[in-house]
């Protein structure tokens, strides 16, 4: 199998430190090749420089063998390089359609045929999108599929996929892994970045592991496992840390005093007659398909969204009822919601970390109007790096330059100061490197055990079983059941959720 990509001794720094340091990868025409490692250990750097977005300050990429230099995405597509990035580039002004074929459309047109083109190519991937629809309303496992769809339809020798599984569905799962083998048999290539690992394992023909900008190893997948893969990530072993037990197998937590009460919560077709209460000093763990209202209801509490105005149902907060219009009073009165989508809405990304969480802070002051201290920012904003080991330059650094699992442990970090008594938490973890996904449970439970009462709302049946002390199920907009650690186990939960 000969050679399309590879990098030779390739490196990149910014402001004096190493985001990749001397790697030299090589992908083979028609393979598979995941890209692991712990986010901020340069995985996405390092492709983001073989598709032209970044250039590399020493070393040189080869195509077929030739030294070539991109100065933009659209230079490397050109040369056959595609990459489906981590936050989704789609245009949200326009239609699924025209971002489909944005750059790439005849010189005269009729908006109708690129609609029914566009649905006959949809289809065919198995993916199903309205190609009427404008980007802006979609949601974010739609975005991510016509993401995928735009860098097929492009016709690349090359994909880079960069945590393309992350907010798909088990079937959305299932068709993106068979269009993986279709590209495949193509002799298309494949580069798959991603954290979960059995999927890296299941689908890729070589395995390259990255820790701290330098390459660990490079193996075939079939002499590969998890715990040797983790251990070249993270320098150690996680399984026992990592999804290792139930809840079930640790003292259950108590029920404590009722903070929050849900009864006939409804919003359009989306949440409809939803009950349910939360206890302090507990982790209720809340899992649903997409679609099923878990987010929604989740966004209702936390005054993101508006309930029905007419026959909306109660929300009672401490026994007393409550109706937000918008966040801020439900920050003030002790309600945090730490959203699954933290690129969209977790984080003024152009801000500094600093600046990002003493945001947060400001955010619960009582008065509208307060002055800025730049001391207690660089104070509170060290003193938060080093709780939850945000590994960043300094506290000045961007947030946006920061890797997946730092993001979220800022965006987690401003949530946590404006000292809440309840906390939701929606896909804590996706996106997340291994070593941080420890991290993050375990800040999880040490809230819960504080006396914090907690929400976990996750599409991952392990870590909904490992972190929580009871067990709701959504469906079709409404919690269905119940289930305590004792009696949860996969089939059970999945089967509630599906029927």
């Amino acid at each position: 199998m000969d050679n399309l990509i590879e990098c030779v001794d390739v490196s990149k720094e910014y402001r004096g430190a190493y985001a990749v340091r001397n790697v030299s990868l090589t992908v083979r025409r028609g393979e598979v090749h995941a890209l692991l490692g712990e986010n901020g250990a340069g995985k996405s750097t390092l492709t983001k420089m073989l598709a032209g977005a970044v250039q590399p300050s020493s070393g040189s990429i080869l195509l077929e063998g030739v030294a070539v230099t991109f100065a933009t995405p659209s230079e490397a597509l050109k040369k056959g390089i595609a990459m489906v990035f981590q936050e989704t580039s789609l245009v949200p002004s326009l239609t699924v359609a025209q971002n489909l074929y944005l750059g790439d459309e005849p010189f005269f047109n009729r908006l109708r045929g690129l609609y029914i083109a566009a649905q006959q190519f949809l289809q065919k991937l198995n993916f199903n999108v309205d190609p009427t629809r404008l980007v802006s309303s979609l949601g974010a496992a739609q975005r991510q599929m016509v993401e995928i769809a735009r860098a097929v339809q492009h016709k690349a020798r090359l994909i880079i996929f960069d945590e393309p599984t992350a907010t798909l569905t088990p079937e959305e799962k299932h068709h993106f892994f068979s269009l993986v083998q279709r590209l495949k048999s193509d002799g298309v290539s494949i580069i798959f970045i991603s954290h979960a690992l059995e999927e890296a394992l299941q689908i890729s023909d070589r395995i390259t592991v990255l820790r701290d900008g330098e390459l660990v190893l490079t193996a075939d997948a079939s002499e590969l496992d998890r715990d040797r893969i983790i251990k070249a990530m993270v320098g150690r072993v996680l399984s026992d840390e990592l999804y290792g037990s139930s809840a079930a197998a640790r003292p259950r937590r108590p029920r404590g005093r009722k903070v929050l009460s849900v009864q006939n919560l409804s919003m359009g077709s989306i949440v409809k007659n939803n009950a349910f209460s939360l206890y302090a000093g507990q982790i209720t763990g809340m899992f649903g398909l997409i679609g099923s209202g878990r987010t929604e209801t989740a966004r209702i509490i936390a005054g993101v969204a508006k309930r029905d105005f007419l026959h909306g149902g109660e929300i009672h907060l401490n026994g007393e009822p409550v109706r937000y219009r918008t966040p801020r009073p439900a920050v003030r009165e002790g309600i945090v919601y730490v959203t699954e989508d933290r690129k969209l809405d977790g984080f003024f990304e152009t801000m500094s970390i600093a600046e990002n969480i003493y945001a947060g802070q400001l955010a619960a002051a009582r008065k509208m109007t307060r002055l800025v201290r730049y001391n207690e920012m660089a104070t509170l904003a060290a003193d938060w790096c080093k709780t939850l080991n945000i590994r960043a330059i300094d506290a000045n650094a961007r947030v946006v330059e920061l890797s997946g699992g730092n993001q979220q442990k800022v965006v987690i970090a401003k949530s946590l100061v404006q000292k809440p008594g309840l906390i939701i938490f929606d896909e804590p973890t996706r996106g997340v490197d291994v070593g941080a996904i420890a991290e993050i449970h375990q800040l999880i439970n040490r809230l819960a055990d504080e006396g914090l009462a907690v929400m976990v709302i996750s599409s991952y049946l392990p870590e909904i079983l490992s972190l929580s002390d009871r067990i709701l199920v959504t469906r079709q907009g409404r919690v269905v059941e119940e289930f305590s650690p004792e009696t949860a186990a996969e089939e059970k939960i999945m089967y509630a959720a599906v029927h």
